[in-house]
């Protein structure tokens, strides 16, 4: 990914997962880069100092702009702290409000925040950084059809997997941007020439993995995707498998948003099912979970998404289940949003004090035992040849 990075140009990146290959990796690939690496967010908790760049400032039709890198400020929390157990993060306003200051000092003219907050966090930012003129949002995955203005700071959010491509023309005078035009574009990937270096190099690249990546374990009937809020096809799937192969009442899959969808009638490939799983900690657990305890998981997810302040929010979807049904009510307090819990196989109330068996994978937790998820769910593929996920009805949704 560096070497296709490079190749491709690119100018400056930020960073989320990037950190789950833990401290050590994430130097020497950052070594690696023919760009910067920004990150002001990210500090030091021995020393107290910044880890990585905080901004570069770039030259572009005759005026100096200035990217202020900002990472995903809840990496020790919402991936595993053990990964980087020297390195802290956080939203942490003030040092960008000095980052803003110091880029200005430095002769920039048009200030570029380039974020994994996520668009709320964002937004709330926008209103409490001042002198920020543009952010590039990440992390949410959305593709916004135009630019989302906050006070004089307007906010771009481009989506995900290469779907599609922004461009931003801003006019900048005396140091201040005072007009632009800006345009969504969509990616046709099979209506675009590949370019014939990077793909030669993809090939190289993937050459040696290919009769495993191309293995044909089945196929779907319908489409299978993860971009759903509260549930997705594909994540219904690795749920199914979880129950059957670790032989559990309930499964539980992070609430991820990556990952391509397959349209209905497409084989299901060894590729696609790393792509929806390959993470540096995929190890499928298998434990005793008291229904107390899972409603609290559930409780404590839903107040990470839907907590009314944006900057206690951690972005991602709600976490995935199988086994288990509920209404979801998004708009009430912590601990009254996941009501009605209940076993799908029967309608049996979820008792608090009894033990469920659970499976699960993803977990934050370290020295977590079991196989890798890709195992699980491509073994469950193999047998079943013909995969076919029926419309999930187990959670309702209540916004009223």
């Amino acid at each position: 990914m560096v070497d296709c990075m490079n190749m491709l140009g690119t100018d400056a990146m930020t960073a989320h997962w990037e950190f789950t290959y833990g401290e050590d990796r994430v130097n020497e690939l950052v070594e690696k880069l023919e760009f910067p690496f920004l990150a002001g967010n990210v500090i030091n908790t021995e020393w107290e100092e910044p880890v990585f760049k905080a901004f570069e400032i770039f030259e572009r039709g005759g005026v100096k702009v200035a990217v202020i890198g900002q990472a995903f400020p809840y990496t020790p929390v919402a991936n595993p702290r053990y990964k980087i157990p020297n390195w802290s993060f956080g939203i942490r306003e003030k040092m960008m409000q000095k980052h803003v200051e110091d880029a200005r000092a430095a002769g920039a003219e048009l200030i570029v925040m380039l974020s994994h907050n996520g668009f709320d966090v964002d937004r709330k930012m926008a209103r409490r950084v001042k002198g920020i003129d543009v952010i590039l949002s990440g992390h949410t995955h959305d593709a916004l059809p135009d630019v989302v203005k906050v006070g004089k700071t307007i906010i771009v959010s481009s989506g995900c997997s290469g779907k599609f491509v922004s461009r931003l023309d801003v006019e900048v005078k005396d140091g201040r941007m005072v007009d632009y035009s800006y345009k969504l574009m969509p990616v046709f990937s099979d209506a675009i020439t590949p370019d014939p270096e990077m793909a030669a190099f993809i090939r190289k690249v993937r050459e040696p993995y290919l009769k495993d990546i191309t293995e044909k374990l089945g196929t779907t009937k319908g489409a299978l995707y993860r971009r759903g809020n509260i549930n997705g096809t594909f994540d219904d799937l690795i749920c199914a498998a979880l129950m059957e192969k670790r032989d559990a009442e309930i499964a539980l899959s992070p609430g991820f948003r990556w990952g391509p969808s397959l349209i209905p009638g497409s084989d299901i490939l060894a590729d696609d099912v790393y792509s929806q799983t390959a993470i540096t900690y995929p190890n499928a657990y298998r434990t005793e979970m008291t229904g107390k305890m899972l409603k609290d998981i559930l409780e404590d997810v839903c107040d990470n998404l839907y907590n009314p302040d944006p900057y206690y929010q951690q972005g991602g979807d709600m976490v995935r289940s199988g086994g288990i049904a509920y209404d979801l009510h998004p708009l009430k307090p912590m601990g009254q949003r996941i009501q009605n819990l209940r076993l799908s196989r029967n309608g049996e109330p979820i008792d608090p004090a009894k033990k469920y068996v659970v499976a699960g994978w993803a977990s934050v937790n370290e020295g977590t035992q079991g196989p890798p998820i890709w195992k699980i769910v491509k073994d469950y593929i193999r047998e079943k040849k013909v995969i076919d996920i029926k419309p999930n009805t187990d959670i309702r949704l209540v916004t009223k």
